[in-house]
């Protein structure tokens, strides 16, 4: 009986030591400025009717015990503050088609700076993809370790053909190469971030061959599934296919993936590029 107690003491203690981890954490849904207004129809030619829309370009700080995450990094810092900035970095003709509207403010290493933090804090960078939209400021962050499937590694230096392999294009080389230098955690697929469960990376394909979303434990929102472009807007989940994919098949398995988790787990999927959701959901600390 004794050894029982003991065992039972061990038993109770290691769950009081694990439990914080996922217990509280907190998340933070930023947007690096907004594209549009442009036809919807240009991000998702499978839309049956042309609209304007006006989007977010959704960035992610998670405050863990175990470290400050940032999920991806948003526009790169030149291009914000007018359209003629942006076609000084980008090509003019996309500056043209979408927009973009980024202030100096709406930047990460500002964002961070408003919730009390600077980029040296960050312990970990997750790229979701090697879009320019997604890794523009991969480079502010020297001190993190960067979680990248290694995949999109490769695709970000030489992308699918079809995805255009212009130096300065929906890959901008000027972002990755500025981080080249960086520690990465190169990965092949699912990955536990902090060994706790709170925090899973999984790759969704097809957007891009490399690909990866989070799923996030928290203690009173619940379980979220941050897809990013996987699942961009409620258009994707209504069926409808975004464009610039390098597999139609994958992307589809991708957001059939990302579906069945939300219904067999309960969770909430908060996507990358949707307006009416950030409007009721960004800017804000999630617990």
């Amino acid at each position: 009986m004794k050894k029982f107690g003991i065992l039972a003491s061990l038993l109770a203690a290691l769950c009081i030591s694990t439990a914080p981890s996922a217990q509280s954490q907190e998340l933070y849904w930023a947007s690096s400025g907004t594209f549009g207004p442009f036809n919807i129809q240009g991000l998702i030619p499978t839309f049956p009717e042309a609209k304007q829309v006006t989007i977010p370009v959704s960035m992610w700080i998670l405050k863990h015990p175990k470290g400050l995450v940032v999920f991806d990094t948003g526009n790169n810092v030149a291009i914000s503050d007018g359209l003629e900035n942006c076609k000084k970095y980008w090509a003019a003709g996309l500056c043209d088609f979408i927009q973009p509207n980024q202030k100096r403010s709406d930047v990460i290493d500002m964002q961070l700076k408003k919730l009390g933090y600077k980029t040296d804090d960050v312990k970990v960078v997750i790229t979701s993809h090697t879009h320019l939209d997604h890794a523009g400021n991969m480079a502010m962050f020297p001190k993190a370790i960067h979680v990248v499937q290694k995949k999109e590694m490769y695709q970000g230096w030489w992308p699918e053909k079809i995805q255009g392999r212009a130096p300065v294009g929906l890959f901008m080389m000027a972002d990755i190469a500025a981080a080249r230098e960086f520690n990465y955690l190169e990965l092949d697929g699912e990955y536990d971030l902090f060994g706790d469960g709170s925090v899973k990376i999984f790759p969704t394909p097809g957007h891009t061959i490399g690909h990866q979303s989070v799923k996030i434990k928290l203690p009173k929102t619940g379980t979220v599934i941050l897809s990013q472009d996987a699942v961009a807007m409620q258009e994707n989940l209504d069926g409808y296919v975004s464009g610039l994919n390098y597999s139609v098949k994958d992307f589809s398995d991708s957001v059939n993936r990302i579906k069945m988790m939300r219904d067999l787990e309960g969770a909430q999927i908060l996507m990358s590029h949707d307006a009416g959701q950030f409007a009721k959901m960004g800017d804000r600390w999630h617990k």
